[in-house]
């Protein structure tokens, strides 16, 4: 482990409550210092998480920047912290979306110190969710994440903000009882068989348990992060929020938020429960590529471009969960890209949204029309944003996507192939609103005097555009680093460990022999 590592986590998960704590004491009218301060701790927050990055090994797949220190002691109960391939980019993801989404809540202005406050907590919230290696911890984090977000819906949100606010807590909430029910269950479970009380997530991958916990355990840890993600069936609280949300809360609810769910069952359900995930393999592709199909259908039918942008988050985070449960190299490295660039793509899709809303008060596709003669920068970066939720080739949506598909394949050959409609019906769905926006005749005379693009969001759209470009043509430093840490996770599956040692009956066949 570096020497550069000690301390470097828990500074990280620091600057933005300190960053809160100044907001705190500053006064109420003084918006622009208000605003100024909340840059400074977001953008310091993402120095910070380069500077983990450089030191990080990529050759190392066990945990790197590990820190540890009694918390709870006479409870088992430790500050653990710690990064590998599978979240160092989700974390960079978090601390690059931040400052961009604070940046683009210029238009905030009711309240502005409360807003800041909670979008700085909240990213304190997401980053110890990544990081937590306690799972007693990693709960604490994941709960403090639903109170900020609660706050951004129901205060700065639309119309009918309540009710969407309202609607994610329950949702969420209802699934992390249960977790917290089974992390409870774990910890006693390994005071017994080992005579020490822990709720440490590397002894508790070897804990012993039979296919009947597991599968108990694995629904309720599956259940928190299946409505996390959010998989079909449980996907209704996403459109809600995201068109009550305000669009800084949209860009992190998408860019970040979700991937939370997918990322837990990776770090957590699956190589905690590697048997009950085995088993219920079936059942959850078959629910991500119902969900893929049937968020791209529901896209297709919107008249508002947010909500059709929501509904797309609904399709491409089922291909996350398809790669993640074929069990293969190529599908998990897939499904933790996909991640990155869907964080980027829908990111950068909402906030072109925002803009467009800012000028026109209006979401509605058929309240627009013709807008590349009015204002040409922000059709073409349109243009590019939208090909990469589609997944041209050379932009970063292709990778994530070809490299799912390309694993899933072997697994489950039949959904694979039907999932593959979904990559047609996206494209289809993003074409139909773009020609409808942006092509044709200017058919609307409140579209005549629109602005275009100005430096600030110039400049908060920079870093995503260069980034997905960036990742369509030379993925290889993304992939070098998360390939080890995917590796070892992948050595708790037997049916995994076999087909990367390139035996000759690989995942496929051993799923429909043993029914998994």
């Amino acid at each position: 482990m570096p020497a550069l590592a000690i301390g470097n986590l828990t500074l990280l998960l620091a600057i933005p409550v300190i960053g809160a704590l100044l907001l705190a004491f500053l006064p109420r009218r003084a918006t622009r210092t208000l605003f100024s301060v909340a840059l400074l701790a977001s953008g310091v927050t993402f120095l910070w998480s380069l500077k983990i990055l450089v030191g990080f090994d990529a050759g190392n797949a066990e945990m790197q920047f590990l820190e540890r220190a009694p918390w709870m002691p006479s409870f088992g109960i430790e500050y653990i912290v710690g990064v590998d391939g599978i979240s160092l980019f989700l974390v960079l993801l978090t601390t690059l979306l931040m400052p961009i989404a604070i940046l683009a809540s210029w238009s905030i202005q009711d309240r502005v110190k409360e807003y800041l406050i909670f979008m700085l907590l909240l990213e304190t919230g997401m980053l110890g969710a990544f990081v937590a290696l306690d799972l007693f911890l990693f709960y604490v984090f994941w709960e403090v994440m639903l109170v900020p977000m609660y706050f951004l819906i129901g205060v700065w949100g639309g119309t009918r903000r309540i009710y969407a606010a309202l609607k994610f807590v329950i949702y969420t909430m209802a699934g992390s009882l249960l977790m917290l029910v089974a992390i409870i269950y774990l910890a006693a479970r390994h005071a017994e068989a080992e005579q020490l009380l822990t709720f440490d997530l590397l002894k508790l991958y070897g804990l012993r348990l039979s296919f009947d916990q597991q599968m108990w355990l694995f629904c309720a840890f599956g259940l928190s992060f299946a409505i996390k993600v959010p998989l079909f069936p449980f996907h209704t609280w996403l459109p809600d929020a995201h068109v009550e949300a305000p669009t800084a809360g949209s860009v992190i609810l998408a860019g970040v938020l979700l991937k939370l769910g997918t990322y837990g069952f990776l770090r957590f359900a699956m190589p905690l429960f590697p048997d009950a995930a085995l088993a219920a393999a079936p059942v959850i592709v078959a629910l991500a590529v119902v969900g893929i199909i049937y968020g791209a259908a529901v896209a297709m039918m919107q008249s508002d471009i947010k909500k059709l942008v929501a509904y797309s988050s609904v399709s491409h985070l089922g291909f996350v969960v398809l790669g993640l449960f074929a069990f293969t190299m190529q599908g998990v490295q897939g499904a933790i890209y996909q991640m990155i660039g869907h964080g980027l793509s829908t990111g950068a899709l909402f906030l072109l949204v925002g803009m467009i809303y800012d000028r026109r008060h209006t979401r509605m596709i058929d309240d627009f029309g013709g807008l590349w003669k009015v204002i040409p920068l922000f059709s073409a970066i349109l243009l590019v944003v939208m090909f990469s939720s589609v997944g041209l080739p050379g932009l970063n949506g292709f990778i994530g996507e070809f490299l799912i598909l390309l694993g899933a394949f072997g697994a489950t050959p039949r959904w694979t192939a039907a999932a593959a409609t979904g990559v047609i019906l996206g494209a289809i769905y993003m074409l139909w609103m773009y020609r409808r926006v942006i092509l044709g005749p200017l058919k609307n005379a409140a579209n005549e005097n629109l602005a275009d693009l100005n430096a600030r969001e110039l400049l908060l759209l920079a870093p995503i555009l260069i980034l997905i470009v960036l990742l369509g043509v030379y993925p290889q430093p993304l992939l070098q680093r998360i390939e080890p840490a995917v590796a070892l996770t992948l050595k708790k599956f037997p049916v995994a460990a076999r087909a990367q040692a390139g035996t000759k009956d690989a995942a496929g066949p051993e799923f429909r022999k043993n029914g998994r």
